[in-house]
This record gives structure tokens, sequence and C-alpha cells, in this order.
């Protein structure tokens, strides 16, 4: 079983809590990403998970053992690291089957093992060739192919695509989520990256400041972000976060925006209206996706008319910036319907998946 149970991790260097007691669950066969800005602590957890640092508290059990006094090679653990950690004097063979060869996997077994995870990783033309050949990719691929040919319990991922260019990172990102579908082993990924967690991970944990902000599926973290935090790392482009007044009119609750001397009051949405009744009269930051501001028709009740302030065309999409309530707003709209900087658009606002966060503590409000 490659289950993994994290309970109230704690480390401190210097006299500085670096984690403050992190709490989750990982499911076998789960792919978990741990996500925050540099200096958050997540490179830290996964160091303590694989054993290459002691925890201060708490308790780290994969499977059904509790593993806090076990080193990394008794975890039954792969890790890869961002700097590939290849043999250079070693062929690509080698550098696979060396974990093998530690652990006395007789010869036939092994050379059987290193070909079936080369031809999965589509590098068994290159088995003889050394790192030296090799292009970054597939030093990528072979350092993935050491970790699989162990066949763990739980691998262990450290920013491993960060070296990469852009195209080579969409391939990699892509032939990881293939290799977790089809071996179905329990992953734990860090990256500062959030595409990457959206598109990799079955769940979510982001970090900052050593605490982990929010745990969920990835459509749970973007649709809903417990503090405003999240809604701002979460997400390309961010979430436009606009700060406005919960206004009552005719016996419905909305907020008011304003932009280039018009001023709009829109509905909220029956699902927020009840935890926002209470704050009628209070200011709010309204967060809502870019995606969710689109082109209006004229007819459309949920629609402001806004002066674009800059486009973006981004091929498939066109991104309009525009000021609403004295911040600047990112929309995102079709590229047909996308007018120029410094003429006015109909934008509509959806509220119906919008979030809102209290001003002073950041947390969510509805």
């Amino acid at each position: 079983m490659g289950s993994l149970s994290l309970r109230g991790i704690r480390k401190v260097y210097h006299g500085n809590e670096v984690l403050k007691g992190i709490d989750l669950d990982v499911q076998d066969g789960e792919f978990l990403i741990l996500v925050g800005p540099s200096g958050c602590g997540k490179s830290t957890l996964l160091s303590m998970i694989a054993g290459l640092d002691p925890i201060d508290q708490g308790e780290i059990r994969i499977g059904d053992r509790v593993v806090n006094g076990l080193g990394p090679k008794d975890r039954d653990i792969a890790m890869m690291f961002q700097s590939y950690a290849l043999y250079p004097n070693m062929t690509v063979a080698r550098n696979i089957s060396f974990g093998l060869e530690i652990r006395k996997v007789p010869r036939t077994e092994r050379d059987r093992i290193v070909l079936d995870v080369a031809r999965a990783l589509q590098i068994d033309h290159l088995l003889e060739r050394r790192p030296a050949q090799l292009s970054g990719g597939q030093r990528q691929r072979v350092a993935m192919g050491r970790a699989i040919a162990r066949s763990p319990s739980l691998f262990l991922f450290d920013e491993p695509l960060s070296n990469l260019d852009a195209r080579l990172r969409i391939e990699m990102r892509l032939e990881i989520k293939r290799l977790h579908q089809r071996m179905g082993t329990t992953v734990v990924y860090v990256t500062h990256d959030q595409v990457e967690a959206m598109t990799l991970g079955d769940k979510i944990a982001v970090m900052r400041d050593g605490e982990v902000q929010q745990f969920g599926t990835p459509q749970e973290i973007y649709d809903q972000p417990a503090n405003r935090f999240v809604a701002e790392f979460m997400g390309a482009p961010t979430m436009n976060l606009i700060s406005t007044r919960i206004e009552r009119a005719e016996g419905r609750i909305g907020v008011r925006l304003d932009g280039d001397g018009r001023s709009y009051w829109l509905p909220t949405a029956p699902e927020a209206a009840g935890a926002l009744a209470a704050r009628v009269g209070q200011e709010v930051l309204l967060g809502i996706r870019p995606e969710q501001i689109t082109h209006a028709a004229q007819s459309d009740a949920a629609s402001a008319r806004m002066r674009v302030l800059l486009t973006e065309p981004t091929g498939p999409d066109t991104l309009v910036l525009v000021s609403v309530n004295g911040v600047e707003v990112t929309c995102r709209v079709h590229p047909d319907h996308a007018a120029r900087p410094g003429q006015d658009m109909a934008l509509r606002f959806d509220l119906s998946k919008a979030v809102y966060f209290d001003p002073d503590s950041g947390l969510r409000a509805a």
C-alpha cells in the first residue's frame, strides 16, 4: 500500500518555524501536488517524507508503517530531483538498473525491467549512451526510468521540470500524467507552477509560510478558494479581486460596480445571498475569474459598459483590461468581440461562481 499520512509535522531551523503542524492524507494511487511560492516549506516537507531531513514533531506514515525513524532506503520510496542526479560515467541502462543492482536483483530480471522501462519512456534506443550525450528531456526520462524501475510504494518529485524549456515542460508533464495513469503509484510532487498543479494533481495542497492554506481537488481550489491568497495564487490570469459594497435592492442582495463615471448594481447568486445578507452596507472583496467576465449582448441584465484600457490577444481568446471600482480587472472574451483600447465595451459579469472575501482577514465570506 502506498498511502501517505502526515500528522502534526513541525520543523524549526535556527529558531524559525518553517513547518507549522502539517496534516495531510494521500490515498493509495493518488497524485498529490504541494504548491506554493518559494520558501513556503514544500521542499522541506518532501525531504522529511523522504527521510532526508528529520522532523521535530509529528508522525509520517507510509502505508501501514510509521517511518519517522527509518532511513530513505527503508521507506520504499523513489525520489526524483530537479537536477536529475544521473551518474555521468554510467550508460543509460546502468543508470536505470543501478538501484536494482544495490538491491541484488538478478541480472536477467534487471535486464528485463530496464528494457520494459526504457520502452515505456521511449528511450530504449539510448540505453548505451551516457548522460552527456543526451538532451535535457532525455535526461529527464532516464531519471524517471531509474525511479520507476524500483517499483516503490511512493514516488517523490521535487520540481522535476523546472530546468526544461516551455515546450519540453508540457511534453514531460503529459508523460508523467500518462505514467501515473498506467502505473497507479502514489505520487507527491512539489512545484511552484500552478499550471502544473492544476493539470497533474488529483489533490492539491496550497502552502504558504509553512502552513497548508487549502487542500482539495484542483477544481475545488480553483472554484472555491478558501482565502484571498489561494484565490490570487491559483489561476492564470489570476482571479480578479474587486473592492465593493454589499447592497440590498428590490429585496435582493447585490454588489455595486463603478467604471468611467457609470454605476451598476448586479445581484449576487442565490447561494451567496444568504451569507452576504448580514454584510449589507459593508465592504467585501468580490472574487471573479477572467472567464466569468465576457462579451455581453445589449439586452443582458447582468452587463455593464466599461472603457477598455488594454487588450492582450492569446489566440483562442483575447484578454481585455478594464477599470472597475478603481482596480484593473481582466476579462476573457472572444477575439471577434474585443473592443480596442479607448472604446467602450458591454461586458457580462457572471456572478454565479463568484466568491467573496473579508477585506481584513482575507478569509471567505461567501
